[in-house]
């Protein structure tokens, strides 16, 4: 656990708690470990973004939760049952959307909705009640009676969402649900997962995108080599990597070099990809008439002055090393 964020909180397993995850493990043959002695807990009402690139161990952790893998060492619980030993009650407390959900292509969406609900043991006209009021809540009922192999990526995402609450778990676990996503599906779907938790639904959400966390997660787990590295609210993680910085932008980029020797005065300077100098600097924006200052009187003009708090990216490389799209492999499962 990096200094500076606190150990995973203490969850009281039969109030509170809807995860409960405790030295957990997965080690495959040959030694490779997947999991590696995962400690967390994810209050009841929580949306928890669980984040780390491809074979981090996000994936199989999702996988043991759901029951779909079995643990080799350490225990969990979701929603109070142990998901070993009472998987079955585990299966029937949760809904579940993974990255590549096995749907029929020769189904309509409403087919597919009323076939799981008959899965999880509603009657024929409570299913198609169900499936009704889902379609409407995932915005596919002018599309509902075509068959699924003309959905675009955006309705598919949506229609997988709306599989996984027929039976109106308590907890939803989504792995990477709007991963290849337009930005205008992913906003909607951001839209729908705020609501469901707005209504009580727990959510342990896997993301590679950062912005997700942060739009959604209450608090966020970082996992890199199957061991959770930071946790905390998007916020604590933010102090990790220290003070906010200024993005200073210049009406001629040739003076850089100069503005940067100039400005070191007033914190560590960096340069920009983009263009421009990033200065880190404890007094955040009322360093900004200073730095001006400093600048005018060298007659180097400034195009503009921004303050930039530190983002998750900033953590992910900070706690890992590396960022966030700098994926290795997927994970063995």
């Amino acid at each position: 656990m990096v200094s500076g964020v606190s150990s995973p909180k203490k969850i009281d397993c039969e109030q509170d708690a809807a995860i409960v995850v405790e030295g957990l493990e997965r080690i495959y043959p040959g030694g490779l470990r997947a999991v590696d002695g995962v400690d967390l807990a994810v209050a009841s009402g929580e949306i928890y973004g669980f984040l780390g690139p491809n074979g981090a161990g996000k994936s199989t952790t999702v996988r043991i939760l759901t029951t779909l893998l079995r643990p080799t060492g350490g225990r969990a619980s979701v929603a109070g049952y142990d998901v070993v030993e009472q998987a079955s009650q585990v299966r029937r407390s949760i809904g579940v959307a993974l990255q590549e959900a096995a749907l029929d292509p020769l189904m309509t969406g409403r087919e597919l909705l009323q076939l799981q609900g008959a899965l999880h043991g509603l009657r024929r006209a409570e299913s198609k009640l169900r499936a009704e009021e889902l379609l409407v809540r995932v915005d596919l009922v002018p599309a509902s009676d075509r068959l699924l192999n003309t959905y675009s990526g955006g309705m598919r995402r949506r229609l997988d969402l709306a599989m996984a609450l027929v039976h109106r778990p308590s907890v939803l676990f989504l792995d990477e649900p709007t991963t290849g996503l337009d930005p205008v599906s992913r906003t909607s779907l951001w839209t729908e997962l705020r609501s469901l938790n707005d209504e009580g639904t727990t959510i342990f959400l896997t993301t590679q995108y950062l912005e997700e966390a942060e739009q959604l997660a209450d608090r966020v787990g970082i996992i890199d080599h199957g061991k959770i590295v930071a946790e905390g609210t998007p916020q604590e993680l933010g102090r990790l990597v220290g003070e906010p910085g200024l993005y200073v932008k210049l009406i001629d980029q040739t003076q850089s070099d100069r503005a940067r020797e100039l400005l070191t005065v007033h914190g560590a300077v960096s340069d920009r990809a983009a263009g421009g100098l990033t200065i880190r600097t404890g007094l955040g924006a009322r360093a900004i008439a200073p730095i001006v200052r400093t600048l005018d009187e060298a007659q180097i003009e400034v195009d503009a002055v921004e303050v930039e708090e530190p983002t998750l990216d900033d953590v992910f490389l900070a706690v890992t090393g590396h960022r966030a799209e700098e994926a290795a492999e997927d994970d063995p499962a």
